[in-house]
This record gives structure tokens, sequence and C-alpha cells, in this order.
């Protein structure tokens, strides 16, 4: 089965050459790794031009945004299996694209194959500071703000097809939105692996500050009511205090 890795950047010459390693490093190789750019004006394109494979497919425009170019990298994409990588996210291990196609070939039913996501510092790429779980995920999650770690996913690019792209309404919940749709209302099968498949530094947009968190939690509402599932502000709240129990212990 070929799987199709997306790799979203712009300006992002500091961090992908251990986004292109990671993907390049992997013992799979029936594989694409198709890098969305968002027309950089740093070293990010001439990187990426010194560092490539036959696998690398380059593609570099304007967009709208973060999600804008991942639809465009689902809908470039020609492989079975789709997982999208940050271009500051990188595999922990060489395996992680074998493991991923053995588990999609054990059960042809499968939809979508979750993994998990070790948070690290960008000072120190080898030591996990936290761990992002998706074991014990169940879709009724959603209703407090939990979601399995969207970095260590990987989707059937069939199921795209039933459910629809990443909305670009949405400034931070769009990948939340998207597995509401697709695991809460569509009900597609999936696998929790509980394996360590990425490695993600801390900075981003959805972990920075409570600024952002209080918009995220705006969007999670509107996703959540507009796919006819309960919630409330203080019910979305509780995700804070479970996650970092959850990530801490």
């Amino acid at each position: 089965m070929k799987i199709s890795i997306i790799t979203v950047t712009l300006n992002g010459e500091k961090t992908i050459i251990n986004t292109l390693r990671s993907v390049a490093g992997q013992a799979y190789k029936d594989l694409e790794h198709l890098i969305i750019d968002g027309r950089s004006t740093d070293a990010t394109i001439d990187l990426v031009k010194a560092n490539h494979n036959p696998w690398i497919k380059l593609f570099s425009e304007p967009d709208k945004g973060i999600y804008d170019a991942m639809n465009k990298g689902v809908r470039l994409a020609t492989g079975e299996v789709i997982g999208i990588l940050n271009s500051d996210d990188f595999y922990v291990h060489s395996s992680v694209l074998n493991e991923v196609a053995s588990t999609f070939s054990f059960d042809p039913s499968l939809d979508v194959v979750m993994g998990d996501v070790d948070f690290v510092a960008k000072s120190d790429l080898a030591r996990p500071l936290r761990t992002y779980r998706a074991l014990g995920f169940q879709p009724w999650m959603f209703q407090i703000g939990l979601m399995p770690p969207h970095p260590a996913i990987f989707i059937r690019k069939s199921a795209y097809d039933r459910v629809g792209l990443y909305k670009l309404d949405y400034k931070i919940a769009a990948d939340f939105d998207f597995l509401v749709r697709l695991l809460s209302t569509d009900g597609a099968k999936f696998c929790i692996t509980g394996k360590h498949w990425v490695r993600m530094r801390t900075g981003g947009v959805s972990t920075s500050g409570w600024r952002s968190n209080f918009v995220i939690t705006l969007e999670m509402l509107r996703s959540l009511h507009q796919n006819k599932i309960f919630s409330c502000f203080p019910m979305l709240l509780l995700r804070v205090p479970i996650k970092f129990l959850r990530q801490v212990l």
C-alpha cells in the first residue's frame, strides 16, 4: 500500500531538514512525500531541493493558511493512506511507516490508525518532555475537548472522500472538527496502536498560551454544535487538567 506523507511549510528552514530526513530514513519505501510550501522567502525551498529524493514532490505557491495547504496535499496525494507531518515534527524511528502499513494490512476495514506524539524541547530533540497519547480515546471524548494526536494519525484517502477536507473557517481547530466528522459523525473504524511515532517541538500555535486556548475552545464548541453533539464551554475546559494529567502521568 502506498502511503502519502504531507508536510505543510512556510519559512521552515530551521526545522524542515529533520522532517525530510525522518521520512527519507523510513524503511518503508512505497511512499510519496508531498511538500506543500506557501511560497517561502527563506532557504526552505533550497533545502528541500538539496535533500531531494525520488519520492519527494514539491509544490510552492501562496495559500490561505495551514489548513488550505493541508487540503491541497490531500487532493494531490496518490497514496491509499495519508499522514500529515508538520515541518517542525519528525518520526521517532525508521520503522514508523512499516508499523502503519502492517496495522492497515492486518485489518482492511480500518479507516484510521493512531499512534502517540512525544513533545520535545527545541534544545534537546532526543528527550521527550511529555507524551500526547491516543490510548483510551473514544469519540464521546470530543464533548470535553479531547481528541487523539493528529500528527500521529494515518487515514485512508477514501475516508477523506467521504467526510470532506479541513474547513477553512477555523483558525486553530479545523483538525478537531475534521476528526469529529470522521470519528463521531461518520463513525470511521479506528485502531489505537499505543506506539510512539512522532516527535513535536513545543511552542506551536495550538499550544502557545491562554489566548489560543480561548480561541480553540470557541471553535471546538462551534464544531460540536454544527455536528449536533452536545457540549458547553465549561465541559470543554475540562480538557486542560485532563490533558495535563494524561501527558505527565
